[in-house]
Formats: structure tokens, C-alpha cells, sequence
């Protein structure tokens, strides 16, 4: 028996500072000037001089541009953090749900990177909302939201829990330097959801979930000490991610996309609208082509954020009912994936769902 639970608000926060290719082009002239000789120009690249798969297919029209489609990212301003905006995020996913702090029965916190590492944000999430309540920290890299959905769901429709919030950050420019040409392809932004009881025939219908261990080795996030002896994490890319990326994001994307459907007992014709995690300028083109589904479908909010990580599946979304393009009782796919993590689809029918106003902290 279908037990109707899915998301009843969503809510996005982003840090105040805004970093356009301006701003690169005016600090590090020297950087973009030889774009194609740093690190940046060199992993993502065509791994022949043809595209070999349909990822690489997508990719040549950026290939011309340092910034490689990037237009615009947000980055922490030096009294925000990861909590800040995840705080934010949280109090307006609830306004909007117009739901107490004590009605909640769990909040499932997943942070790219946490603020302190030894531990995740969950309880410091909690702390602050002034919760007594569970709070759990979920892993998922990127793939974390439709993770975090299907487990919220499943713990409501045991009968255990009746409404859960789910937050989620990516705090990149705390892992990489701002003087590194990766920069110029990530940033900062945070997200939140609350999942309760839906109406007859909404909430989520089915999922499709598959580990990335392929993409093992390829992303790595490592301390070192700065100058003053302090510690500092930073993130790490192989040279091969971008063509392994290539090799097996369309296999990946099928198989999560169509278990997803299979398992809700729809096709891929029925759903109404796309969700991706969009991580490069090309990503949400890739999806179309591989689908094979109408561009109108779906969203794409890389230009203004960047690479955010998990929380750019919840800025796609947000943007998509924020600009009316979907609606209560659509069908929705949302689909996220995550190095050396999980990739996994979620279809569900949506419902009467509340949006917080846009936060920049």
C-alpha cells in the first residue's frame, strides 16, 4: 500500500559574496591567460582529440571558455561557515512549513565538507533550532539529496517519525584556494527540506540507488598546515577524473533514472519534470541527450552558482517550482551522484509545497 510522504517545504541560502570571471580575470591575469596549461585546462579536456562518449560530446562547446561555462559563484564571507547558511535554510524550510521546532522528530543533516571534522553538522544544526530530537549525519557526497529523501520516507512510513528535516551544505572554497584555477568552477551554497505526511496518491513512489565506487580515487580532501600551523583541509582531483566521469556517468545515469521508474511503475514519458545535480555547464545537456528528453524538462542552475555539490540538486529544484515549472501532482525525477559515494533517482509525485524566500546570509 502506497503511504503518501514526500517533501512539504523547500528552502535555499547562499553566502553574501559573489565571485564573477571578472573578478578572476582582474586578480589573476596571468592564470586565465594560460588557462589551458594549469590544472584546470588539463583535467577537463577532451581524454582524445574527439569525444569518446556522449559527456565529452556535450562538453566541446565550453571548451573555448577558461572558465569553462562557469559565469558566476558565491564563497563564504569570513563570518559565514557552512552552519550559518545550513541554519538559515533549516529556519525557512520550517516557516514555510509552518511547522515548531517541536513537532520535529529527527533532523538528517549532510554536509560537504562538515563545519569541524570530527563531527557533522547535525547536532550543531539541531543546537541552534533548539531540538531535543534526533539529528544524524548522512553521507552521500553530491548524490545526498534523493539519499536523504528515500530515508526520511522510509522512517515516516514505518510510523516511527511524522516530520523530518533534512539539510544539506557545500562549502567548497573552504578546500580549495582561491589563487587555484578549480576555484573557478565551485562554490558555496546550502539547502533544506521537510518531509511529513501527503496527500492521497503524492510523496515518493520509487527509487533506484547504485555506489560509485568506480569513481574511487579520484576526489580526495586532505589536511595539511598553513603557514601559521594551523590546520586547513583541501580537495584533491585526479587527472582522471573528468575522463572517468566521461566513461561511466551515462551507464550510471540510465541505470538510476530507469530502476527509478521501473520502481514507481511509471516510464520516462510520464515524468513531468527533471532534477540533476548539474556540477559542470554541460551536465544538464548530457542528462537530455542520454534520456532523450525535451529540454523544456528540466533546470539548470550552474550559471549562477557554480558547482555547489548537494546543494545545487535543491537550488534545481527550488528555481523549478519558484518559476512555476512544476506543479502539485507532477511527476518528478531528481537524480544525484557523488564520488566514491552513491548515485541515485527518486520519482516522486509532488506535492503542495511551500518555498522559503531565497536567503543570502
Amino acid at each position: 500500500m502506497h503511504i503518501p510522504v514526500g517533501i512539504k517545504s523547500l528552502a535555499v541560502s547562499f553566502p553574501s559574496v559573489i565571485r564573477t570571471n571578472d573578478y578572476f580575470k582582474e586578480k589573476y591575469p596571468d592564470l586565465v591567460a594560460k588557462s589551458e596549461e594549469n590544472s584546470l585546462g588539463r583535467m577537463i579536456s577532451l581524454s582524445q582529440s574527439q569525444p569518446t562518449n556522449e559527456y565529452e560530446l556535450e562538453m566541446i562547446p565550453f571548451l573555448s571558455d577558461p572558465f569553462r561555462g562557469t559565469v558566476e559563484r558565491r564563497a563564504l564571507a569570513p563570518d559565514e561557515s557552512s552552519l550559518t547558511l545550513e541554519y538559515r535554510a533549516a529556519k525557512d524550510a520550517l516557516a514555510a512549513a509552518n511547522i515548531s521546532p517541536s513537532q520535529l522528530d529527527l533532523v538528517i543533516s549532510s554536509s560537504f565538507p562538515s563545519e569541524y571534522i570530527a563531527s557533522g553538522n547535525a547536532a550543531f544544526v539541531a543546537r541552534e533550532l533548539g531540538l531535543e530530537c534526533g539529528a544524524w549525519n548522512l553521507d552521500a557526497a553530491c548524490g545526498s539529496p534523493p539519499v536523504a529523501l528515500e530515508t526520511a520516507c522510509s522512517l515516516i512510513q514505518s510510523g516511527r517519525y511524522r516530520n523530518i528535516l533534512v539539510t544539506t551544505s557545500c562549502t567548497y572554497s573552504r578546500l580549495v584556494e582561491e589563487s587555484d584555477p578549480l576555484s573557478w568552477f565551485f562554490g558555496d551554497g546550502a539547502g533544506a527540506f521537510v518531509v511529513s505526511s501527503l496527500e492521497l496518491n503524492q510523496g515518493i513512489l520509487g527509487s533506484k540507488t547504485i555506489n560509485t565506487s568506480i569513481l574511487c580515487d579520484q576526489l580526495r580532501v586532505k589536511g595539511n598546515e598553513d603557514e601559521h600551523g594551523n590546520q586547513r583541509l583541501r580537495m584533491q582531483m585526479s587527472r582522471n577524473m573528468n575522463r572517468v566521469v566521461g566513461n561511466a556517468g551515462a551507464e550510471m545515469l540510465r541505470t538510476c533514472c530507469e530502476g527509478a521508474v521501473a520502481s514507481a511503475g511509471v516510464t520516462l514519458s510520464d515524468i513531468n519534470f527533471f532534477i540533476f545535480n548539474t556540477p559542470t555547464a554541460w551536465f544538464s545537456n548530457f542528462c537530455i541527450r542520454v534520456l532523450g528528453i525535451n529540454p523544456e524538462r528540466t533546470i539548470d542552475c550552474y550559471p549562477s552558482y557554480a558547482n555547489i555539490g548537494p546543494a545545487l540538486t535543491l537550488s534545481n529544484l527550488y528555481y523549478a517550482q519558484e518559476m512555476g515549472k512544476i506543479r502539485e501532482n507532477d511527476l518528478i525525477l531528481m537524480y544525484g551522484f557523488g564520488a566514491a559515494s552513491s548515485a541515485s533517482a527518486t520519482v516522486m509525485r509532488w506535492g503542495d509545497v511551500a518555498i522559503g524566500a531565497k536567503s543570502y546570509i
